[in-house]
């Protein structure tokens, strides 16, 4: 008699990833993972200088002075802030989230706060509440890249907006509003970092800020400000929010990641008030409520530390990378680079040589133990390919410039496989693009 066999462990023979991806919503082709999540594993090696990911440098945040609020939020507040809350957020905390956005000129009302798992989260809630698949989201060229990911994943067209060394371009906001419109397609709103964008790390002008709000109000176009780094500018005080002029056509989203710990995931948006219901049940259906016990905290940070004076600690710190890493761009790389000096903020946009291309470099780059995030993940069009972002917040200033000393020899590399082979030459551009690749930048 035969031996039965032994059970097979893990799936069977005949299951194929194809069953389940017939299966899915029409909205998940737009699911896909990020240039800098693959970069991930990679950039986290200790050999790896990554210039990549926009992490806040946290070590000069007072442990001892959090771990004394977190103990006394569970010692005075446990059976609240262990508790499920409510769907706007705790009252206490949008009171303090009000006081941080009086900086930049906002007058807002505690009522009219939504508070939200990052402000990464309330992007996506105010795609939720407004966007119906092929409508259009205008965006800056470049964009965020997870705001990108927002709306392609609720089915969104995103028509780019020329930006350069001033921020947005009010010329070519009228231009791409008439544009959608005449081809009979509906806008839902503009999405914009006004502040030391992300990836571009310029700066929206003050005399552009009061023409693209005049544009959309004029165009009846809402406008959905993401200001993350706001608050981390080097050389001046805080520039007034778009929001601070305009308190029924803006969206206003804020976070504590920069400005505290990311870890935390508390971010916040400031809405009309027929908006402000609708995010709130948008926040009831896709979390019930916000974690409790993070909110709980971050108040209590606000309450018992000189925040503002910790804020000022940072951006010094940054300043003394951001400085460290332009110093280093101007050592190592060839004048036929560019790129921009950045007020604040985390990121440099740099401009490679005619017919290199950041993505097909990237591998080789990675070998030679340095990370960057090539230009075209900040596009939904492609573009970019000329680009790539340089983030300085996270390495010490000698990592920095080491990691940029590495990336010049890939790119000295590059440059000799392209003077040696041309066009054909692996890792450098068939040719020229159409289209915008970035903002101009800066080399003063």
């Amino acid at each position: 008699m035969e031996a039965t066999p032994a059970p097979r462990s893990g799936p069977p023979a005949s299951t194929r990833l194809d069953s389940y991806v017939d299966r899915y919503a029409a909205r998940t082709a737009g699911m896909t993972a990020s240039e800098i999540r693959a970069l991930f594993a990679v950039a986290s090696r200790p050999e790896v200088v990554s210039l990549a990911g926009g992490m806040p440098n946290i070590s000069g945040l007072p442990l001892d002075v959090v771990g004394r609020a977190v103990a006394g939020v569970v010692a005075d507040h446990g059976a609240e802030a262990l508790q499920y809350g409510s769907g706007q957020g705790h009252p206490r905390l949008r009171e303090q989230i009000c006081e941080v956005m009086r900086l930049e000129g906002i007058d807002g009302h505690p009522d009219d706060v939504v508070v939200t798992v990052g402000s990464q989260q309330a992007v996506d809630l105010v795609t939720r509440v407004f966007c119906d698949p092929g409508d259009v989201v205008l965006c800056e060229a470049p964009s965020y890249v997870g705001a990108l990911g927002v709306f392609k994943s609720f089915q969104c067209d995103v028509v780019h907006v020329e930006m350069d060394a001033d921020g947005l371009v009010p010329a070519a906001l009228r231009a791409a509003i008439a544009s959608v419109r005449a081809a009979g397609r509906r806008i839902k709103f503009l999405y914009t970092i006004p502040n030391f964008h992300n990836p571009a790390g310029v700066t929206l002008s003050a005399a552009r800020r009061a023409e693209v709000l005049e544009i959309c109000r004029a165009e009846d176009v809402l406008v959905l400000e993401d200001n993350p780094y706001g608050l981390l500018g080097f050389d001046a005080e805080p520039m007034r929010a778009l929001r601070a002029d305009e308190t029924e056509g803006v969206v206003y989203l804020g976070s504590f990641s920069k400005t505290f710990s990311p870890g935390m995931r508390v971010g916040w948006a400031l809405a009309p008030h027929a908006v402000r219901e609708k995010l709130v049940l948008a926040q009831e259906s896709a979390t019930l409520c916000a974690p409790s016990f993070s909110q709980f905290a971050v108040s209590a940070y606000l309450s018992e530390h000189d925040w503002q004076g910790q804020i000022k600690q940072m951006r010094e710190m940054y300043r003394e990378r951001r400085d460290a890493m332009i110093a280093a761009l101007h050592d190592f790389l060839p004048p036929s680079c560019s790129w921009n000096v950045p007020h604040g903020g985390f990121f440099v946009w740099l401009t490679l040589p005619p017919g290199i291309d950041a993505k097909a470099m990237l591998p080789r780059a990675v070998t030679a133990r340095v990370a960057y995030v090539p230009g075209t993940a900040f596009y939904a069009d492609g573009f970019g390919s000329s680009c790539l972002r340089l983030s300085f917040c996270y390495p010490t200033p000698e990592r920095i410039r080491e990691g940029v000393r590495r990336l010049a020899g890939v790119l000295e590399a590059e440059m000799e496989l392209r003077a040696t082979f041309g066009a054909t030459a692996p890792g450098v551009a068939a040719g020229p693009r159409s289209g915008y690749d970035g903002p101009s930048t800066d080399l003063s």
